[in-house]
Order: C-alpha cells, then sequence, then structure tokens
C-alpha cells in the first residue's frame, strides 16, 4: 500500500506560482507512473501533469491548458513528486491530487488533495 501526502497549497494572486509536493510513504521507483489531477467545483478530476521514466530517460505529460506554465518533476530519494505551477490563472482554481500507478498491476494510488485558489 502506497499513501500519498500531498502539500503546497493555497491562496495565489493571478500570475503567481506554487510549488505544490506529493510525498510517499514509500520508496518510489521507476516501476510507478507518477501525475497530478485536479478537479474544480462542478467539473470531473482531469490528468494536468504526468512522468513515468524508463530505461534511456523518461516521458511527460501535460495538459494543453498548462503547457509552459506547469512543470513536473520527481526525487526518488526523498520519495516526493513536484509540481511546479507558474503564470497561474483563476481558471486553475481547484483541488489537485496526487498520483500513482503502477506500470504493471495498474495498482493506483491517490493523495487526499491540496486545495490551490487563485483569484484577485
Amino acid at each position: 500500500q502506497v499513501q500519498l501526502v500531498e502539500s503546497g497549497g493555497g491562496l495565489v494572486q493571478p500570475g503567481g506560482s506554487l510549488r505544490l509536493s506529493c510525498e510517499a510513504s514509500r520508496t518510489i521507483s521507476s516501476i510507478y507512473t507518477m501525475g497530478w489531477y485536479r478537479q474544480a467545483p462542478g467539473a470531473q478530476r482531469e490528468l494536468v501533469a504526468e512522468t513515468t521514466e524508463t530505461t534511456t530517460g523518461g516521458r511527460t505529460f501535460y495538459v494543453d491548458a498548462v503547457k509552459g506554465r506547469f512543470s513536473i518533476s520527481r526525487d526518488n530519494v526523498k520519495s516526493t513528486v513536484y509540481l511546479q505551477m507558474n503564470s497561474l490563472k483563476p481558471e486553475d482554481t481547484a483541488v489537485y491530487y496526487c498520483n500513482a500507478r503502477h506500470k504493471i498491476t495498474l495498482s493506483t494510488y491517490w493523495g487526499q488533495g491540496t486545495q490551490v485558489t487563485v483569484s484577485s
């Protein structure tokens, strides 16, 4: 069982930045695809960013709405995944969830979520 705890959310003005962190209860490795999802009020949960490590490097995905503004990274030694969010917009307001998915078994784990509010 993998437990994930998010932190770093808060209130920020449009154009500001936040860095979200997701700490895992156990060591993570390349066997897990790590991602960030978000869910705005009245909307479905959507994938924001995802990173998958391979023997030759890694692959990342960003939803069109955040390309060029958000950046996902991971530190396997610290068992932590980050989401750097720059140039934030009001439409980025949502609860952000950390996700880990086992590449082989497809077992999926979720954090409790952290609120991000972008408002002037």
